[in-house]
């Protein structure tokens, strides 16, 4: 026998030790009848205990400022027993008392609410529910002044029954992330990932059987307290889950699409920021009812190129100036066609250019090229970035990704020039954000993170640090080009509607048509992923939406603009994203005209033309300048034979002169100084080697 069941026998003995010798005592003075044997067996199984389970009270959901998410609120379902009252009491209050509860509950008279009690009471019912409807706190603190429950749980014998419900103060603002726990157990989001932490632990207490099929609560000793839940503190932002989500929805409106996820990511810790996703309701609404981000399965289409020019830039010796025909828009692979989006065709143009107008063709006859004879080699890369197997994200209901390999029953010679582009293989929006998130992340690839730790009150019990995947996911010369890419895609390509003259965004558009029963259908998933500002990175973010209908069903124009939304509102609440005001050009004391590097005779030249004093701690003849106080100090920034040098600060016409003497072929964009260049200072040459440089 255990414990518990020990306990129950020593309650129910008692028990009937004491009905029995009431019953003695009654029996002897003559107001009933003994009642023995079998009969006596069968009143005392009526008398029914039991253990019954006490739910914890639900830890909180915060946001990254502390904001509530989730909370448990209490509510309470009231009852009575109506024996504990005196005489003087009940008769002097039960009037009022039905009256007031009529009043609230609006589901019975004063006089039936009367008689309900008075029978109750003449019958001797130890617990009646007044009414099946839940009151609030603030209801329950008015109830407690209303005649015979004013005085009090033994005294008038009200019952507040308390019941935890789950309250989300922000609505239906992130509602399938914070999820929810069902009754038997299961869930989905954050509700349900934590749940061992969130839910704490329930208690145990003594209740006894009543008429009615009511149980009613024994106090006892031997009673387990409930140990209530812990809190988790979460990345989300609801200044941007609010915008991030109000931005989807009036897309979603606008194109009468089917689904649409959005998920913004902080660049150096991996925290989601916000995270939305909407699915038609089929009434021209939409609701959040799954998790696409997380759990949702897609061909990726063009924002896969990335990867592609990953592997090449790495593999091969290619250069982004080196052309390649795309033909008239149309080429054969074996057997299959693929083909380019403007009609006509591109003809002959750069890799750069063919990235930027997002080329099928071009990105399928590299890939076709390098790695046809050795596609397991490409799909290193794919295994390296993570995209092959799910992130392990502390957030379930994660989808595990769908990759053909040339081992597959499935794989043929299309496979590989069809994968270059984004098709045959599905990976979920995380897996695109989080490689673009590592080109922002200067080739660091982290994983998504959605909570920071579980407390309890203000104490931390555990917390969780941005997770490293990948130190570097490539070599500094080749994240150099892709940003590059990247840039260009926003600043000439096919996101030019994107760009801007606040901040530069960095990004790709995706359009992928729909597979349905084993055809591709005129019907489309078009998305858009980056970062920004590209200068200095500190969000990342992508937007993807099924099947928008209407004239519009490209990336470029229908994610792309949700994505421009959501960073220029950013941009406008973050000062710190803002850049420094353009200071007068007039000349004011000790204010220096721009020297930033160049030859050290020029410069020392024109800074005694202009007044300014120097000093030369190097006879290096390529220097680069440090203000000390009122005078410039020149430092060395020696140009080595076969070496990258470094050209930011300096004139076009220096670095045009410094870099093609040292064997570099030259392109670039922008006006006024170098501002950033593609290859890393103090990397070797290689023998044909094109550097990129950005001037501003």
């Amino acid at each position: 026998m255990n414990i518990k069941q020990s306990i129950l026998v020593r309650v129910r003995i008692a028990f009937l030790c004491v009905v029995a010798f009431a019953i003695c005592v009654a029996a002897k003075i003559g107001h009933i009848q003994v009642v023995e044997g079998p009969q006596w067996e069968k009143m005392s199984e009526k008398i029914n205990f039991d253990y019954r389970k006490i739910k914890a009270t639900r830890g909180n959901i915060y946001s990254d400022n502390g904001s509530l998410l989730a909370t448990s609120l209490p509510f309470y379902k009231v009852a009575i027993d109506p024996r504990l009252a005196k005489d003087e009491i009940f008769k002097k209050g039960v009037d009022s008392l039905a009256m007031l509860l009529s009043r609230h509950f609006k589901d019975r008279s004063e006089k039936e609410y009367k008689e309900m009690l008075k029978d109750a009471r003449a019958t001797g019912k130890q617990y009646l529910i007044l009414n099946r409807k839940q009151i609030n706190y603030q209801v329950k603190k008015e109830m407690m002044t209303w005649p015979i429950f004013r005085e009090g749980r033994y005294r008038g014998g009200v019952i507040f029954d308390k019941i935890d419900v789950r309250y989300r103060p922000f609505s239906n603002l992130s509602r399938r992330t914070v999820g929810f726990v069902n009754e038997d157990g299961k869930g989905a989001g954050l509700e349900y990932s934590f749940n061992t932490s969130l839910g704490g632990q329930d208690g145990e207490a003594l209740f006894q059987k009543i008429a009615g099929g009511s149980w009613m609560p024994v106090f006892d000793g031997k009673n387990i307290k409930a140990i209530d839940g812990l809190d988790i503190q979460t990345t989300i932002d609801i200044n941007l889950q609010d915008v991030a989500e109000t931005s989807l929805y009036n897309a979603m409106k606008a194109h009468n699409a089917d689904e649409g996820t959005v998920v913004v990511m902080e660049v150096k810790t991996g925290h989601i920021k916000a995270i939305s996703n909407l699915s038609a309701d089929g009434q021209g609404g939409f609701q959040e009812e799954f998790n696409h981000a997380v759990g949702g399965s897609f061909e990726p289409g063009s924002t896969f190129k990335l990867v592609t020019m990953m592997a090449l830039l790495e593999d091969t010796n290619i250069e982004l100036s080196d052309t390649i025909n795309t033909h008239q828009g149309e080429y054969m692979f074996y057997k299959r066609k693929v083909t380019d989006h403007e009609e006509g065709g591109y003809g002959r143009v750069t890799i750069k250019r063919s990235f930027e107008v997002s080329s099928n063709i071009a990105m399928a006859k590299l890939i076709d090229k390098h790695f046809g004879t050795k596609p397991s080699k490409f799909l290193d890369y794919v295994d390296k970035l993570h995209l092959s197997k799910p992130l392990g994200l502390q957030i379930t209901g994660e989808s595990y990704p769908k990759i053909t390999r040339p081992k597959d029953k499935n794989w043929s010679g299309i496979s590989l020039p069809w994968m270059a582009y984004g098709y045959g293989f599905e990976i979920s929006p995380l897996h695109t954000l989080a490689v673009y998130n590592a080109i922002a992340n200067d080739g660091k690839m982290i994983k998504p993170i959605f909570v920071t730790s579980i407390q309890q009150a203000d104490n931390v019990k555990q917390e969780f640090e941005t997770e490293t995947l990948n130190s570097k996911i490539c070599s500094g010369k080749t994240l150099n080009q892709l940003k590059l890419l990247l840039e260009s895609v926003v600043e000439n390509g096919t996101a030019k509607n994107l760009k801007n003259s606040y901040y530069r965004i960095a990004g790709k558009t995706g359009t992928a048509q729909i597979l349905k029963d084993g055809r591709y259908e005129k019907r489309y998933i078009t998305s858009f992923v980056g970062y920004f500002p590209a200068h200095a990175p500190k969000y990342s973010a992508i937007v993807l939406i099924k099947n928008p209908r209407g004239i519009y069903q490209y990336g470029n124009s229908v994610a792309g603009p949700v994505f421009k939304d959501i960073a220029d509102n950013i941009y406008s609440r973050d000062i710190n994203l803002h850049s420094a005001m353009e200071k007068a050009k007039t000349q004011e004391p000790g204010v220096f005209p721009t020297m930033r590097a160049g030859k050290q005779e020029e410069l020392t030249m024109l800074a005694n033309e202009l007044g300014v004093s120097n000093h030369a701690s190097t006879e290096e003849e390529w220097i680069k300048t440090n203000k000390n106080g009122n005078a410039i100090v020149w430092k060395k920034n020696p140009v080595v034979k076969d070496h990258v040098p470094d050209v930011v600060g300096m004139t076009f016409r220096d670095a045009i002169f410094v870099l093609e003497k040292n064997g570099l072929r030259v392109s670039y964009e922008g006006k006024g100084r170098v501002a950033a260049q593609s290859l890393s200072p103090g990397t070797r040459i290689s023998k044909g080697a094109k550097i990129y440089l950005r001037l501003s």
